[in-house]
């Protein structure tokens, strides 16, 4: 059950940041679909998401920068992939108890599995506007401190793994089929394909197109993972 408006000073406390702006907030945690007509529509969900997502990934680019002051770009860029992806965000979520304090459908909830991480950047969004950039980026350095201290080598994604293995041992590259596009315009969901001849196939799904095709060639990796 949504925890009452009267909650989210447990948010603060959370965050460790307090709003002086309550609208803020507000805004930050009331998905679209619960239809709050007095959310203020200059600060909605989705405007704040898109602040948030920016700011999260210029403060993590620059904790990077710091602290890894030899690697390669392209080793820098794997990192903060990972670092400010949608499941990063779920694992900070849930570190919150987010979810139970963000206004929206109860069916957009049990559906959307994004929901939850887009509004934590939203709540990032908020304080970088409530509070500027030096509050937004304290906050965040604390959300993220156990993540940044892991993955001391640089990940390497699905389907960079995939391709090089394919390459290596087989000489061909895995090939990504869009199966299908279901759902809204607003809210899509993609399920594709991935499949390497005569050596195997599987399938995932996605909010993007890319992201679907990640998520494909992991489940191939597990399949494989034996020989990768």
């Amino acid at each position: 059950m949504v925890k009452t408006p009267l909650a989210n000073t447990a948010v603060e406390s959370a965050l460790g940041y307090t709003f002086h702006d309550a609208s803020l907030l507000k805004a930050a945690l009331t998905h679209k679909s619960a239809h709050h007509s007095s959310v203020i529509r200059m600060h909605s969900f989705e405007r704040l998401e898109f602040l948030g997502d920016r700011v999260l990934g210029l403060v993590i680019a620059e904790a990077l920068y710091i602290k890894y002051p030899k690697e390669k770009e392209g080793d820098l860029a794997k990192r903060l992939a990972v670092l400010v992806s949608k499941e990063s965000c779920t694992k900070v979520a849930h570190n919150l108890d987010l979810l139970s304090y963000i206004h929206a459908a109860a069916n957009d909830i049990t559906k959307n599995s994004h929901i939850v991480p887009d509004a934590l950047e939203a709540i990032l969004g908020a304080i970088y506007l409530d509070g500027g950039f030096d509050h937004a980026k304290k906050t965040i350095l604390h959300l993220w401190q156990d993540l940044l201290s892991q993955n001391l080598t640089p990940p390497r994604d699905g389907k960079t793994t995939l391709q090089e293995w394919a390459q290596a041992h087989h000489g061909t590259v895995p090939t990504y089929t869009l199966l299908e596009r279901a759902g809204p315009d607003h809210a899509p969901i993609f399920h594709v394909q991935v499949s390497i001849p005569n050596i195997g196939e599987s399938t995932g799904d996605g909010v993007t197109k890319k992201e679907a095709e990640q998520n494909a060639a992991k489940n191939l990796i597990k399949k494989l993972e034996k020989n990768i």
